[in-house]
């Protein structure tokens, strides 16, 4: 298979993906094709790639792989089509995910100790349920509380590759800034 028919494959299997793919997930649609390896996928995802500069999606490298995605300055006109109301996060939702990203693994005790008051059930619960917070174990202390610290859903609903990608907590200024871009953001990609 030359690397325009691969191209070709990859592109469809990308757009029909409900998540990202990792390049070995991409390789697995091909087992009949041996010639198709690593390096031959990514050559064909970097060609895709520049197919897709200037236009209103492109190709977005994750935590977990590859997505299709549409480009920032089109999310507005793209968010028109839809009914429903993006989610909006509170400051105290935003606050306690900002505190297990930057200091996992963290235990609820030590978020409420940072945030000097106590975290509600239904933060955790929110930060679950959109998988964005996870238990990495429990802590070796009586009660054995549960250590928390972020998913790589986390990594792939904010576009970053690792948590190296943070920004320095001395970067960030003006939390209330912050949240109104975060939930803008979030808004955008629903």
């Amino acid at each position: 298979m030359e690397q325009t028919e691969l191209k070709k494959h990859l592109e469809a299997i990308l757009f029909t993906a409900e998540q990202s793919l990792s390049i070995n997930q991409l390789i697995n649609f091909f087992p009949e094709q041996a010639h198709i390896n690593k390096s031959a996928v990514q050559q064909a995802l970097s060609a895709l790639n520049n197919d897709y500069t200037n236009r209103g999606v492109h190709l977005q490298q994750t935590n977990q792989g590859y997505r299709f995605q549409t480009q920032a300055d089109s999310n507005h006109y793209v968010s028109q089509h839809w009914q429903e109301k993006p989610s909006r996060y509170s400051r105290a939702l935003l606050e306690t995910l900002a505190i297990i990203v930057y200091r996992q693994p963290i235990t609820r005790a030590e978020i409420e100790d940072i945030r000097g008051v106590s975290v509600s059930s239904s933060i955790i619960k929110t930060l679950e349920e959109r998988q964005w917070v996870r238990i990495l174990g429990h802590k070796e202390v009586p009660g054995r509380p549960a250590l928390w610290g972020s998913s790589t859903t986390f990594l792939d609903d904010f576009n970053l590759r690792s948590l190296n990608d943070l920004p320095p907590l001395s970067e960030i200024k003006d939390f209330d800034q912050l949240i109104l871009e975060i939930n803008q953001n979030l808004a955008d990609k629903t």
